[in-house]
């Protein structure tokens, strides 16, 4: 059995492979390991805290660094494991820099995930802020927080590749950058569109906007993109650099709900019953809900139409509560209905009168 261990195959006794293999599994097992014991101590501080909905900055920080400790646990098995075999200089050399690639990209992932602290803090800040701008801040600034992260991961990473100075590295980004921008020109501009829509403000988080059609409040504001969740469920993306060209109807800004509707009574309604009518209207919409002293209802007899006379109606809901002005509009229209019928108003509908002339026969 001794000799069986200090076999040697392609210059390495069985041991060294054995020994290799078992710092490997070592990392891959230890990295599950670690995965639970931060999501069970998540799960247990939450259950201490007793508010699944009022997560604690240790919690958040537990469930984020689940997701790169796995990868952390196999890298340092790998570098742990290397040592053990007998390389080639130039296949040492390269095991040698996967290894510190692992390393640098698994201690980039774990600040990249505690960023998710931050983000909670940002938006517990936001939260207790009257001001809009924040909500759009806060997620503006882990994002930056993140893309910083990984440029730096991925220039250390191909330092260790290049094997060049930092300073030579960038020198040669550089020259290349010219090329990378121009093919980058649109991300460029929504990038910027994102600084412009957060210095003019011409929406916010909430607000419900019109543009192109898609009618929708707004979800977030991205650096590259702008998403409105429309009035029918559906998730519109709608690039910066394109929002800050487009005109944007901001109704959740509107002071007031504006209807404007037309009321017609047939052409056999006699004066007294159209001037009858008009009154009804405006005694039904006198100080009315939502009513302010700036904007009172208008009723008017205001044309002869085709097949009625037409009665304009316009009145202002405050404050711009969609839902409360249907509510509203809903009982002015049964009570206008209401009380037509008592008065024998007769509402027009499109009609025709059709004159039959009989030919004699010669």
């Amino acid at each position: 059995m001794k000799a069986l261990w200090t076999v040697s195959v392609a210059g390495n006794e069985v041991w060294r492979f054995v020994v290799f293999f078992l710092c490997l599994l070592a990392g891959l097992v230890g990295g599950r390991l670690l995965q639970y014991v931060c999501r069970r101590g998540a799960r247990l501080e939450r259950t201490s805290e007793g508010d699944e909905e009022a997560p604690t900055w240790w919690r958040i920080l537990l469930v984020a660094e689940s997701r790169p400790s796995a990868l952390a646990a196999f890298a340092v098995g790998v570098a742990a494991a290397i040592p053990f075999l007998v390389l080639p200089s130039g296949l040492e050399h390269l095991a040698s820099k996967i290894s510190e690639i692992l390393n640098v990209v698994a201690l980039g992932y774990a600040i990249y995930a505690t960023v998710d602290v931050v983000d909670y803090y940002l938006r517990k800040f936001s939260e207790r802020t009257q001001s809009k701008v924040d909500d759009i801040l806060a997620p503006l600034v882990g994002k930056s927080i993140r893309i910083t992260v990984a440029v730096i991961v991925l220039l250390n990473a191909v330092q260790a590749v290049m094997e060049e100075d930092m300073t030579t590295i960038l020198a040669s980004l550089g020259v290349g950058g010219i090329a990378i921008a121009l093919a980058a020109q649109d991300s460029i501009r929504n990038f910027f569109g994102a600084f412009v829509i957060l210095g003019d403000k011409p929406f916010e988080i909430g607000d419900r906007i019109v543009v192109d059609g898609h009618d929708g409040p707004v979800e977030s504001v991205g650096f590259r993109s702008t998403r409105i969740r429309t009035l029918d469920g559906h998730l519109v993306t709608v690039p910066n650099g394109e929002m800050t060209n487009r005109t944007v109807r901001n109704i959740g800004k509107r002071p007031f709900i504006k209807r404007a509707m037309t009321i017609g009574v047939t052409y056999s309604t006699p004066p007294e019953k159209v001037q009858q009518a008009v009154d009804i209207i405006k005694d039904i919409l006198d100080n009315h809900e939502g009513m302010s002293e700036a904007f009172p209802p208008r009723v008017y007899f205001k044309e002869y139409a085709a097949y009625s006379l037409d009665i304009l109606v316009i009145y202002w809901y405050h404050p711009p509560d969609y839902w409360s002005y249907m509510s509203f509009s809903e009982q002015v229209n049964m009570e206008i209905l209401r009380r037509f019928n008592e008065e024998g108003i007769e509402f027009a509908f499109p009609t025709q009168t059709l004159h039959v002339e009989r030919m004699e026969k010669v």
